[in-house]
């Protein structure tokens, strides 16, 4: 069907694209087989650690007084100073209405008891369903971390993730304080040493082929600071040059970069406390130069670097760029680092990740970008119309699936999981 006016170019855009399935592929959720890590409810979503360091702009308890409340009392709370005694007009706080409109609660209650009741009478399994579908999610990729004793159990008991859920490979310790990490191989049967010498490498290389046969990852995955640099003499640059860039080589599995967070500024917070710093491309630029044969997805947290990373990628083909990581997924700059993209590298980049940490959150993540995206489509295919050109919906159907689905599989080398075009 071709696209014949600009009338018919919003109603076809908006519509393929709320109408389009979704490979997510960064998220910080779990399969509902493994127990009780998977986040959900009202409570989780109102004490996520955004709306926890945005309660303490007008929280009249002290940070310490508010982490010796329960889950309940401190959810109360959120509630009552962000949503009750100031309007929620902040994109972590509309995302919150916009779950329970989604859910078909309704928003202008107020009423925190009667959502409880809500999702108190659901299991994990029903409510996993009940998510993936309001948010049109076929594939959920999680963030697996070996050195997290909780979810290390997990897949050590044999547990396998539902077939929605795929693993990624989280390696933060081992790159990032590699001194206490290296204590932890050796407490688990790896004889790494303490200088890094031949043995070291191949029993870091062993710990990585270990969980790399019991996971299955679609990729390595790790954040770096904004200080990152490669090559480097130090632990994280030996490990990567050594271990990680070879294994990933091998595997033919793309190494995950999501780089520019600084830990902890505000200790206090624990996770609501971190962050943002502009980083140096240099240690990128050489990874994609120098490793042609290995595949890198990157995102970066500050704005400043967003026109560099895209710049980067129209020069290297094995750099696929991805979402709106952390600090970048409001609404202002998903708009602008968007269009960037569109107008740089055309479809061939995965606009959105939800990074969605509570079950639920997948649904406001996916409306909202979902909005932004269509709104700058249909700015993008008007300017094509303009010239000249014609467009048919099933062009249109393509680039949409494109970006959030089949980029991503295609990237990985795993096609048979593309949707037909």
């Amino acid at each position: 069907m071709k696209i014949t006016n600009y009338d018919s170019l919003v109603e076809t855009v908006k519509e393929v694209v709320q109408n389009q399935r979704v490979t997510d592929m960064h998220t910080h959720l779990y399969s509902p087989n493994f127990g009780d890590i998977l986040l959900w409810d009202i409570d989780e979503l109102l004490t996520y650690h955004y709306l926890v360091a945005e309660v303490m702009r007008w929280s009249d308890l002290s940070v310490e007084e508010f982490w010796k409340l329960s889950k309940q009392e401190q959810a109360d709370h959120i509630w009552q100073k962000l949503f009750v005694e100031h309007s929620p007009v902040s994109e972590a706080c509309r995302g919150v209405l916009t779950c329970l409109k989604g859910f078909g609660l309704d928003p202008s209650t107020r009423s925190l008891e009667s959502y409880r009741e809500y999702f108190a009478s659901k299991t994990s399994e029903q409510h996993v369903d009940k998510v993936l579908e309001l948010a049109k999610v076929d594939h959920v990729v999680m963030t697996n971390d070996p050195f997290d004793d909780i979810e290390r159990e997990v897949w050590l008991s044999g547990v396998k993730p539902n077939e929605r859920f795929h693993a990624a490979l989280r390696i933060d310790p081992l790159l990032n304080d590699y001194t206490n990490a290296k204590k932890r191989l050796v407490e688990w049967g790896y004889k790494v040493e303490e200088e890094w010498n031949e043995q070291s490498v191949n029993e870091v290389k062993r710990f990585l082929s270990d969980w790399m046969d019991r996971m299955n990852p679609l990729y390595m995955a790790v954040s770096l600071p904004p200080s990152f640099a490669f090559p480097e003499d130090s632990d994280r640059g030996r490990i990567i040059k050594d271990c990680i860039l070879p294994l990933c080589e091998q595997a033919g599995i793309p190494f995950a970069m999501m780089i520019g967070v600084k830990k902890r500024v505000n200790p206090s917070l624990g996770d609501a406390g971190d962050y943002v710093g502009k980083a140096g491309m240099e240690g990128v630029e050489y990874l994609l130069a120098n490793y042609p044969n290995n595949k890198f997805f990157c995102t970066m947290l500050a704005r400043e670097n967003q026109h560099e990373l895209v710049v980067l990628a129209r020069k290297f083909r094995n750099l696929m760029v991805f979402g709106c990581w952390w600090f970048t997924n409001n609404p202002v700059l998903i708009n602008e680092m968007t269009r960037m993209r569109l107008e740089m590298l055309g479809t061939s980049m995965i606009p959105q990740h939800s990074d969605a940490r509570v079950l639920d959150q997948l649904i406001y993540k996916w409306d909202h970008s979902k909005e932004i995206i269509a709104t700058i489509l249909i700015e993008k295919y008007n300017d094509l119309l303009k010239t000249g050109w014609e467009l048919e919906r099933s062009e249109i159907e393509r680039d949409v699936a494109d970006m959030f689905y089949n980029n991503f599989w295609e990237f990985i080398g795993k096609k048979e999981l593309a949707l037909t075009k």
